[in-house]
Order: structure tokens, then C-alpha cells, then sequence
């Protein structure tokens, strides 16, 4: 089994944001979401994804809720704000503009 891919940093933050776009969700189900989706190449540990989801809290980008999971658990459910939704354009933006900078690099060397 090939070993999880390292995350460029930020990048975290705009997968969070894009997990979110759609509906809320608790942060389980986020990180859960992300690595279904990578088929399993993203895996975000738990120390990595809560200081993410408080440090977007922060910046305004996400909001939280208390709720009940699918397991009928007390669970924070995030998401996102008018701010967020702008932040993510400017991500998926800025991703773009980098993915390609690197695939032109690497076709060329």
C-alpha cells in the first residue's frame, strides 16, 4: 500500500474548506471525506485537522454548530461562511496556477 502524501502547507485549508462547501460536517466526516475522495492517498491525523478547523474558525472563514453525528454523538458541524466561500475561490485560483506552473516544469525537464 503506497504511504499517505504529504500535504503542502496551506493546502490543508482549502481541502477543509472545500469538504464544507456543500453541506456542514463534523470533522470525522471531513477527514473521512477527504480520504475517500483521494482514494486514500490524503489521511489527516486528528493533530493536524482540529488546529486547521480552529485557525479557520478564527480567520472567520468557517462557522461551528453543535449537533448530533450519524452516530448520535455531540459533534461541532462546520461550515462555510460568505468570507470562506471567497477564500476558496482565491485557493482553487492560486492551486491552479501552481499545479500548472509545476506540470509545465516537469514536462519540460
Amino acid at each position: 500500500m503506497p504511504q499517505p502524501a504529504d500535504l503542502l502547507q496551506g493546502t490543508l485549508d482549502m481541502l477543509i474548506l472545500k469538504a464544507v462547501a456543500n453541506e456542514p460536517q463534523h470533522g470525522w466526516a471531513i477527514a473521512q471525506r477527504i480520504q475517500q475522495v483521494s482514494d486514500n492517498v490524503l489521511q489527516i491525523g486528528q493533530g493536524s485537522l482540529y488546529p486547521a478547523l480552529h485557525r479557520l474558525e478564527y480567520k472567520g472563514w468557517i462557522r461551528a454548530q453543535w449537533g448530533s453525528s450519524e452516530n448520535n454523538r455531540k459533534a461541532r458541524f462546520y461550515s462555510l461562511t460568505a468570507a470562506g466561500r471567497r477564500q476558496l475561490n482565491a485557493e482553487l485560483e492560486n492551486w491552479s496556477r501552481l499545479s500548472g506552473a509545476v506540470n509545465l516544469v516537469l514536462q519540460e525537464i
